[in-house]
């Protein structure tokens, strides 16, 4: 039987990323830290593991000493696969495959994936279209580089080692340049693992147009992109998500360059076997620019939606990439799906959600915050408190019925 060794299962990647492995036939071990397994999995990761796998306990805020550790562990139980359903571990899961022999990304490369700082240096080194990154160490370093550079207002500020948006900003003066750089510091830590966390800041132009997102696939180092998709989300400052649709409505020749651009990236970043999420921008004249790469499924359950949209199950495919195993990327559906998620007006507590409908394109609506939970103010994916997924015949439709879904929904907060 195949053994997967799974690094971490938080998130919502990770029930698709278990049940692949159970329809492929593969037994899962599931390693995580006591505490994390007991207030972050959902029951049903939970019991999903209890069927199909097991438990290994491990300090991931150690990356030498879990390395050795799971290394010791992968050898001793025959593991045969291993993935990251967290995006602070696959630079941990390409240096562990390495040491199995396994398939998996170029390890000597697998912190590009993680460190934006790194990544904007390999993007230039490839010729990969993106942003103009600095990379100051103080605030009046970065007021001396960007007048350097050219650059001018707005500007992107953000931390080299962070997800979810957290800690990204667009500034557009000297004083909110040097406030958003003291908070992109401030996070020194990843939690709940307390991943220590490079202290660097970038500052890039600020690219216009209009952002997308698309995953890769790679086998042997041949590179395959899906379809893009749209990706919705806030305006002014933060730039917090707030939906998807797949497919996005666009022209072949967009969705060719688009794909290229994402192709050049996975292949500069190392991504030679696995899945890679790619954030991108399509400009005005045509051309694009890549924000960044993930070297990890994509979060936001787009999962699902590529399956309902084209019948292209990615967990399954990064599972097979894992285990050795060819991966088919054939299209089964000729449909679109979308996401959308609810934010609260402000922060505070929870009171109710209201006016989701019952239309025939809301294929399923779910609450993330209880009513009487607490509730961030808008800014960041942790403001959500919940979403609407989305089918229909084409993404106008599916984009027609989220518009009309949003319009109709109040969430009201004490």
């Amino acid at each position: 039987m195949p053994k997967l060794l799974l690094l971490e299962a938080m998130g919502n990647t990770a029930e698709y990323v278990l049940d692949a492995a159970r329809d492929l036939g593969a037994e899962v071990i599931v390693a995580t830290h006591e505490d994390v397994h007991d207030d972050w999995y959902s029951p049903a990761v939970k019991r999903k593991i209890r069927e199909n796998g097991k438990l290994v306990l491990t300090d991931f805020s150690d990356s030498e000493g879990a390395l050795r550790q799971l290394t010791e562990l992968a050898r001793a139980e025959g593991v045969t696969g291993v993935v990251a359903c967290w995006e602070f571990l696959t630079p941990l899961v390409a240096r562990l495959a390495a040491e199995l022999g396994l398939p998996g990304n170029d390890a000597s490369r697998a912190l590009s994936c993680r460190n934006k700082r790194i990544m904007a240096r390999a993007f230039a080194e490839h010729g990969v279209p993106a942003p103009r990154t600095l990379t100051p160490r103080t605030v009046d370093e970065a007021y001396r580089s960007v007048r350097a550079a050219g650059l001018a207002y707005p500007l992107v500020v953000k931390p080299s080692e962070q997800s979810g948006s957290w800690g990204v900003a667009v500034v557009h003066s000297d004083e909110e340049l040097a406030t958003a750089f003291a908070a992109a510091q401030s996070h020194r830590f990843q939690m709940p693992h307390g991943i220590p966390l490079a202290p660097h800041v970038i500052v890039q132009e600020y690219v216009g147009g209009t952002e997308f997102s698309i995953e890769t696939v790679s086998v042997g180092g041949v590179v395959t992109p899906l379809v893009p998709y749209d990706k919705f989300t806030t305006e002014g400052g933060r730039r917090a998500e707030l939906g998807h649709t797949v497919p996005a409505e666009l022209d072949e020749a967009s969705v060719h360059t688009l794909q290229r651009a994402a192709v050049a990236a996975a292949r500069a970043l190392g991504v030679t076997n696995g899945v890679a999420h790619i954030e991108l921008k399509l400009l005005p004249d045509g051309t694009t620019r890549v924000i960044e790469l993930g070297a990890r499924l994509p979060g936001d359950h787009i999962v699902a939606l590529m399956r309902q949209a084209r019948g292209i199950d990615e967990a399954r495919i990064y599972v097979q990439i894992a285990l050795g195993l060819e991966p088919s990327l054939t299209p089964t559906e000729d449909t679109a799906a979308g996401i959308r998620f609810l934010v609260p007006p402000r922060g505070g507590t929870l009171r109710s959600v209201t006016g989701i409908g019952d239309a025939g394109a809301v294929a399923l609506s779910r609450l993330t915050v209880e009513p009487g939970g607490p509730v961030r103010a808008p800014g960041d994916n942790d403001s959500r408190v919940g979403y609407v997924i989305l089918h229909a015949g084409t993404a106008a439709e599916v984009n027609a019925a989220a518009a009309k879904v949003l319009a109709d929904v109040t969430v009201d907060v004490g």
